[in-house]
């Protein structure tokens, strides 16, 4: 069941993709009723799932779940896995490697695999004042709260001296 993510609750469950660039126009225009097909029909063991999703900077698709109706299980986690591998393969973009950091630079949003990102910090290219996407949160609330944050408040502070 398709709900606007604005009215998930602050407990609920996300996934976040980032892609390896920034969707076009026309291909946002066609990904977004896929999404919004997907999460209508996604399912538990035959009950509904309450879930919204966001696109963000034309770059991240965040899917979130209120588990309060039902919790996703192996099954429904799978599906939408091979929904996500179903845009990759469309759409010839990477959504599932976890290994790269997405960062700003200005008003720019960079996309580098993690082992160029730790060059950058040790090169002083990026510092704690950078500001990265956080893809590890969990929830809505950690979403609002630690998605969108200076590196110095991140996973990512291990990089930088």
């Amino acid at each position: 069941m398709l709900v606007e993510f604005e009215q998930l609750p602050e407990e609920a469950r996300l996934w976040i993709y980032q892609s390896n660039r920034p969707f076009t126009e026309q291909e946002l225009e066609e990904i977004k009723p896929s999404i919004e097909n997907f999460l209508t029909t996604w399912t538990v063991h035959g009950a509904d799932l309450l879930a919204g999703y966001l696109i963000k900077y034309k770059r991240f698709i965040i899917i979130g779940l209120n588990q309060d109706l039902n919790k996703a299980s192996g099954c429904s986690i799978d599906a939408s896995v091979r929904f996500i591998q179903e845009l990759e393969k469309k759409y010839g973009v990477d959504l599932m490697d976890k290994m790269n950091v997405t960062f700003k630079q200005g008003e720019f949003i960079a996309y580098k695999p993690l082992t160029d990102f730790k060059l950058m910090a040790k090169n002083k290219s990026v510092s704690g004042n950078t500001v990265v996407f956080n893809n590890l949160v969990v929830n809505k609330a950690d979403f609002e709260e630690n998605w969108e944050v200076p590196a110095s408040e991140s996973w990512h502070s291990r990089f930088i001296k």
